[in-house]
């Protein structure tokens, strides 16, 4: 009887090890990945108080300004919510990104022919709800088209002119190019991305020797922030960060210029590496953490993003960044979004470190849909980790 016991009692305490063992989270080199589960509800809670308190997704936004709901900052929204939507497939998430475009006729903010890429941003949404209904509705893509047909016509290539216009603009133009077969497309985004690299501001945007980006000219030498350095702002970095993963997402590696792509890409994140805030967040000024030094969520979600994305498809080194993607989205989940799904520590509109401060985990900013794009760009590829 004894022995039964004692059997009974070691396989008890075998099956309780390998139980534990069971329910572990992943890990990546030893770096505890984000519960999946918990991914979505983080996004999903977060999304569901934007959709909640926006059910007319025609509605004007009313600020200092009237907007009309298909400008820069909601076209952001919409982008991240197809992006969740691609991994998951939720009809509501369908039909409100359906219905914001039917009411804004899939044309471009107020003027089909804007060179402005603020104003283009909400083509990116029209171009991937083409392509999941499955290329059957030309409507779709008709002013989008137009639009960039109109700017390929034209021998400019200086319009962007603000690193913030990469993100909103070269994704376009990529996109068109795949889904059409046509180089042009691929060579007047190169030809408009080189003249901000290379020339806005007299030298560029760009400086090789940081690996980082100026907001615009206002901000190239000598402007300098208060402890001497540069003026590397945190969500124009993440723009083109986001521009740029998603440039090489559609651009084909035979394109003449997919490496410079990629090296900017990878040097740009590498800059990144040494400068994450030791709560996981970056600060709004990349370079002087004095200067409005805090937490803020749109920049580190962007970053969260490209590096993810990264990783998913083998551009970088996953054991160097997976453990800083993973501190940077914990940090999101557990610090910026609130049980409401309310989004903390996000910064308003501008072009600074000083615009919209200061930040606080309860303030609500002047447009909150852009940050909630950030968010769910970076959980689409944080959802996808392995």
């Amino acid at each position: 009887m004894k022995k039964i016991l004692m059997r009974s009692a070691v396989f008890a305490l075998v099956f309780s090890v390998l139980s534990s063992c069971s329910v572990q989270k992943p890990r990546a080199n030893n770096v505890d990945l984000p519960n999946k589960k918990e991914v979505l509800q983080t996004a999903e809670k977060a999304n569901q108080y934007f959709m909640n308190k926006w059910p007319d997704t025609r509605k004007e936004i009313v600020g200092k300004k009237v907007w009309p709901s298909n400008l820069w900052t909601r076209a952001v929204y919409y982008e991240g919510l197809i992006a969740l939507y691609k991994v998951d497939p939720k009809k509501e998430y369908y039909d409100y990104a359906l219905s914001w475009s039917e009411k804004h006729n899939w044309d471009m903010m107020r003027d089909t022919y804007t060179r402005n890429a603020d104003n283009q941003a909400c083509g990116q949404t029209y171009l991937d709800l083409y392509e999941i209904d499955g290329k059957k509705n030309p409507e779709r893509i008709k002013f989008v088209k137009a639009s960039i047909d109109s700017m390929m016509a034209t021998n400019k290539v200086d319009d962007w002119w603000w690193i913030d216009a990469l993100q909103m603009g070269m994704p376009i133009f990529t996109k068109l190019g795949r889904m059409t077969g046509e180089k042009k497309y691929f060579d007047k985004n190169y030809e408009m991305y080189a003249f901000t690299k290379y020339k806005h501001g007299g030298n560029g945007l760009y400086n090789p020797k940081d690996k980082l980006w100026w907001r615009d000219k206002s901000f190239v030498p000598p402007y300098k922030e208060p402890n001497g350095e540069d003026c590397y702002w945190s969500r124009g970095n993440g723009w083109v960060v986001a521009a740029l993963a998603r440039t090489l997402e559609d651009t084909p590696k035979s394109d003449p210029h997919y490496q410079e792509y990629l090296q900017d890409y990878k040097d740009l994140l590498s800059a990144l590496l040494p400068i994450q805030r030791e709560d996981g967040f970056w600060n709004v000024s990349l370079h002087d953490p004095t200067n409005f030094g805090g937490k803020e969520m749109t920049g580190t979600a962007l970053f969260v993003y490209g590096m993810a994305y990264g990783i998913n498809n083998g551009l970088i080194d996953k054991k160097t960044y997976l453990p800083v993607v993973v501190k940077a989205w914990n940090a999101i989940s557990k610090d910026s979004v609130q049980p409401n799904g309310f989004l903390g520590w996000v910064q308003g509109t501008g072009k600074e470190p000083k615009d919209g401060q200061p930040l606080a985990i309860d303030k609500e900013p002047d447009f909150e849909d852009y940050g909630l794009g950030c968010l769910l760009l970076a959980a689409s590829e944080v959802y996808k980790l392995k």
